[in-house]
């Protein structure tokens, strides 16, 4: 009986796999051919980087341990990294610099192809597919769900990233969408003290990356927060009291940054002529006042420093979208039940966010709106580790190099995140001047 719970196991992990790369691969097929040497974002790498970068990532992962022998070695290290966006400088290499993109699919092909059969004919360990992090690099099963988010993730990255392209660049055609909710104010929410549990425990049996254990839990003071994500039509009004000219509502680093770029406004927003443009993944069209503001940090910190408030805590987020009256925390804001086929979760065509008041999942105990998957939310704290963090043996550096005071905490999700990122002790992070994400942001006060 365990073998057959094990081998169903592995099957559906694999199954999961093989679904994220339709995923990637749909994503990959919106872009022209002349475009795939593009960089849509200057901090990142070009198109085709992230073509062989997500194999060259399993087949670093999973086919060392399967004792696999590799057969291109250079592009096993070409596309084994990417890199963090705004750190260190911008790339400067040329499309000549890259590989025929003939070549990165066939590498493409043959990774995908001999990991399949790696994986499929190895034998099932008696207790390897847990999910749970261990210390000798990682149990099958824990590798498998790497390579799972590791390229949902991705599917992300790549659809901000094909956001910034001209739209000539790309096939395809806008998704139906709300651009306008019911009628609604923009008040505040008291939530009262209590405790907030972040993390995962280890024995918990759950997968989670390295940086979401150990588990601990925060006393929470009496606070407010906004009841929906501020929106574009708020944000306007910031906007249009030169909120971007006041030194005062800026960090130096960030006033500096923005004088830099040349920032008087929102990534995603374009001017045309007396009036603002949203620009969509497929068209443009005029700015949709009900819909969550995507910033960085920067410009979110700007606005709240503007209202008079900050930024929620992560442990203040948490209270907000886990907590209740009483000692129980749910696992979703609307209760314990995650996500189903038969929810308002966002179809995987949608590009857009829904208005603030008429998001995809209901509100929390105490009645705040639209917390998850309808942008990530931006918080006040340092990405850093939880006590009794442990790096992943199998991926060393996919937290432990961000902890440097310098990147901040996103909770939450966008329409474009996967759903099992939409779990509680997720954790998203960027630096703070990135303008590219589908990251929103909500206000609280003590």
């Amino acid at each position: 009986m365990a073998t057959q719970v094990t081998t169903n196991h592995r099957r559906m992990l694999l199954s999961r796999l093989l679904e994220a790369r339709v995923e990637t691969d749909a994503l990959f097929q919106m872009i022209r051919p002349e475009a795939m040497y593009d960089r849509p974002i200057a901090e990142r790498h070009r198109i085709v980087f992230y073509v062989g970068h997500l194999e060259a990532f399993d087949w670093n992962l999973l086919g060392g341990p399967r004792g696999l022998a590799s057969f291109d070695p250079e592009f096993d290290r070409l596309f084994a990294f990417g890199i963090d966006p705004v750190g260190g400088g911008l790339p400067a290499d040329q499309p000549h610099d890259w590989p025929r993109l003939q070549n990165v699919h066939q590498y493409r092909d043959r990774v995908r192809q001999a990991l399949d059969h790696a994986l499929e004919t190895a034998p099932v360990p008696d207790n390897g597919l847990d999910d749970h992090p261990d210390n000798d690099g990682g149990s099958f099963g824990q590798l498998l769900h790497v390579a799972i988010e590791h390229r949902l993730m991705h599917a992300e990255t790549l659809a901000y990233m094909f956001h910034r392209l001209p739209f000539e660049r790309k096939r395809g055609v806008a998704a139906a969408r709300v651009l306008q909710g019911s009628p609604f104010t923009a008040e505040g929410v008291r939530v009262p003290a209590g405790s907030a549990t972040l993390g995962l425990r280890r024995d918990s049996q759950v997968f989670g990356w390295d940086n979401e254990f150990e588990a601990y839990s925060a006393d929470i003071q009496e606070f407010t927060i906004d009841k929906y994500k501020v929106t574009n039509g708020q944000f306007l009004r910031f906007v249009e009291d030169g909120g971007y000219n006041h030194r005062s509502l800026w960090t130096e680093a960030g006033w500096e940054w923005k004088a830099a770029q040349g920032i008087s406004h929102p990534g995603f927003w374009v001017r045309r002529g007396n009036a603002w443009a949203y620009r969509s993944m497929f068209d443009e069209i005029p700015l949709p006042l009900d819909w969550p503001v995507y910033v960085s940090h920067a410009e979110a910190s700007a606005y709240a420093r503007w209202t008079g408030q900050c930024l929620p805590t992560e442990a203040r987020w948490h209270r907000a979208a886990y907590g209740t009256h009483g000692v129980h925390e749910r696992n979703y804001p609307w209760g314990d039940e995650g996500p189903v086929t038969a929810s308002p979760y966002p179809p995987p065509e949608t590009w857009d966010p829904a208005p603030v008041n008429t998001c995809p999942l209901a509100g929390s105990a105490f009645g705040v709106e639209g917390l998850l998957a309808n942008g990530w939310e931006w918080t006040a704290t340092e990405f850093a580790p939880f006590p009794g963090f442990q790096p992943f043996a199998c991926y060393p550096g996919y937290s432990a190099q961000f902890f440097d005071g310098q990147h901040y905490v996103l909770k939450g999700g966008s329409v474009r995140t996967a759903a099992c990122m939409l779990r509680r002790s997720f954790r998203n992070w960027f630096q703070p001047h990135y303008q590219y994400a589908y990251a929103g942001f909500r206000c609280a006060s003590a």
